[in-house]
């Protein structure tokens, strides 16, 4: 299992600016690879390979490059082509696309070391800190807000520099999958212990046992970034006034950020200790946002991010997630499967076949639970919360805020 742990750095002041020399010849170099791969003819364009053999000669023509450990420059190569096949990938997908651009200063803010050129010392630092040593650059102090566990395999090392002027130090690390915690044997899943989740529009997760969780209230947040935004038109762009205004604009970004990440931290680690088994939609979110006017609320809940999360701690936790097909989950009718065409504004599910009853939304993570149990092959179980779903005109719909989620970290039970 890979995964990653990211601390807050304090590199001093001459070490901040050889880092920040450094991350501008990786940017030279990056935007060298590009010229070098765009000139070549269409049929013999060079691979990653290709021009990783080609940096000892560009050492010798280019000596800013030899200031470069090896490992960090083969990195910055990888990057480039990794960035191609991703682009190759939307093509193929039908996106309209172009190519590559040059990367500008104020763009290209990380560089990679990967299996060596770092050194992590523990015992160099006191209280919560300790060190990383970047080769040719020196020690960086950094916050060391939770070990590295002794059986983690340290893969490579990202250092970054954010918009806001902060530094950031995150370690790749890679588990054996034995040392994780087993999940449950598959047959012994039911509707009692496991959940199906609905991303909703008007609450943020619907769960098929009845659980709402609103969303985060960011309305204050985004009050003040739009009155520093206004703030920053005012400036004249370049001048010292504008950058120190920039980076404030950068810290209101990064707190929104940061509220909807913690959120979801914590209400992903309430989901997969409290089942067996997670059902989630399978959402395209890129065509969701580009959808309708509910894009800005959509892009805060971090959709993919959320479904990511949920991915990652189910190995950490021992617990199954599962994605299925979304469409058609609101429409089908979770007690006869009947399908129902309802538009955006009404919320209540109410089948004329059957005349089953129920929130919109409630209706929706009941078929994503019975999809998860047909994805892993069980079948929809005998015993099913349909049979005990509240009717739309009930109060037994257990309702969370998303402030007690942030306060609290945890769900009632």
């Amino acid at each position: 299992m890979e995964y990653s742990h990211r601390y807050r750095a304090y590199p001093t002041q001459a070490v901040a600016e050889r880092l920040q020399h450094h991350l501008d010849v990786h940017r030279q170099l990056y935007n060298h690879v590009r010229w070098d791969y765009e000139r070549a003819p269409e049929d013999d364009k060079p691979s990653e390979y290709d021009q990783n053999n080609s940096l000892p000669e560009w050492k010798q023509r280019w000596p800013v490059f030899s200031e470069l450990h090896s490992k960090a420059a083969q990195a910055t190569v990888a990057r480039f082509h990794r960035n191609l096949s991703n682009l190759r990938k939307k093509k193929e997908k039908g996106y309209n696309v172009g190519r590559l651009t040059r990367q500008v200063p104020a763009e290209y803010r990380s560089v990679t070391y990967n299996q060596s050129g770092f050194d992590l010392d523990e015992k160099r630092g006191h209280q919560k800190y300790t060190a990383v040593r970047f080769s040719k650059i020196g020690w960086v102090k950094i916050r060391y807000s939770r070990t590295i566990p002794n059986r983690a395999t340290i893969k490579e090392v990202t250092v970054k520099k954010e918009r806001t002027g902060e530094w950031f130090v995150s370690f790749s690390l890679e588990t054996d999958d034995a040392d994780l915690p087993e999940k449950p044997a598959v047959e012994s899943l039911n509707a009692s212990n496991s959940v199906g989740i609905d991303l909703g529009i008007r609450n943020y997760i619907h769960t098929s046992d009845g659980t709402t969780v609103d969303w985060l209230d960011l309305d204050d947040e985004y009050e003040r970034l739009h009155r520093e935004q206004r703030k920053l038109s005012r400036k004249e762009h370049g001048s010292n006034n504008y950058e120190r205004q920039r980076r404030t604009v950068a810290k209101v970004k990064r707190r929104i950020q940061r509220k909807v990440l913690d959120y979801q931290h914590k209400l992903t680690t309430w989901l997969v200790t409290e089942y067996d088994a997670v059902f989630v939609e399978d959402l395209d979110v890129t065509e969701m946002l580009q959808g309708d006017r509910n894009a800005r609320n959509k892009q805060d809940a971090a959709w993919r991010q959320f479904i990511n999360l949920l991915e990652y701690k189910a190995d950490l936790y021992g617990t199954h997630v599962v994605q299925v097909e979304a469409a058609g989950t609101t429409k089908e009718c979770a007690s006869c499967g009947v399908e129902t065409a309802k538009p955006i504004w009404v919320r209540e599910h109410s089948c004329p076949s059957c005349g089953f009853e129920t929130d919109r939304d409630a209706n929706a993570a009941m078929n994503v639970l019975e999809r998860g149990f047909q994805e892993l092959g069980l079948g929809w179980p005998e015993s099913t919360p349909v049979e005990t779903v509240a009717a739309t005109d009930t109060a037994d719909f257990q309702r969370v805020s998303a402030s007690h989620v942030v306060e609290t970290g945890s769900l009632p039970p």
